[in-house]
């Protein structure tokens, strides 16, 4: 079976959520104090599903990408047409081609949905459900 580590962490983060306004959640700022990502000031409203990614599989002790593009992931473990809880899920936003994404781990499917457990999904860490024509790929982090 499968070490889910890293789903205990990310779930310790459940509803952490943006502040609106000049304050920024210091929880969400802890996501980018990562020794690659500290180039830059951060504020909770920068895109930051893959720092929180980046966070949980640094922590979990796991392969990350040390990138904040979502799309990153695409080389970071091993691509898996069968996913299973707890692996990365990459999805595409706006269209197929462009270079915005979103990334978080694969909780289930159903048969037209992925459920994911992310960060910056609705302004917090949260399970939501994405079509599963956004998937680009699953990666196997183990």
């Amino acid at each position: 079976m499968k070490d889910l580590k890293h789903i205990a962490i990310a779930l310790g983060e459940y509803d952490t959520k943006e502040i609106r306004g000049e304050k920024d959640n210091p929880e969400i700022l802890k996501y980018f104090d990562l020794e690659e990502f500290k180039s830059s000031h951060y504020k909770d409203e920068t895109a930051w599903c893959s720092a929180f990614a980046n966070w949980v599989c640094k922590t979990a002790e796991l392969p990350y990408s040390k990138k904040l593009n979502a799309r990153s992931w695409l080389t970071v473990g091993n691509q898996t047409t069968n996913p299973v809880p707890g692996d990365v899920v990459v999805l595409w936003r706006e269209s197929r081609k462009s270079w915005k994404g979103h990334v978080g781990f694969f909780i289930k499917a159903t048969e037209t949905f992925v459920y994911v457990l992310g960060g910056n999904q609705n302004n917090k860490v949260s399970i939501q459900a994405y079509p599963k024509y956004r998937v680009l790929e699953y990666r196997s982090l183990c």
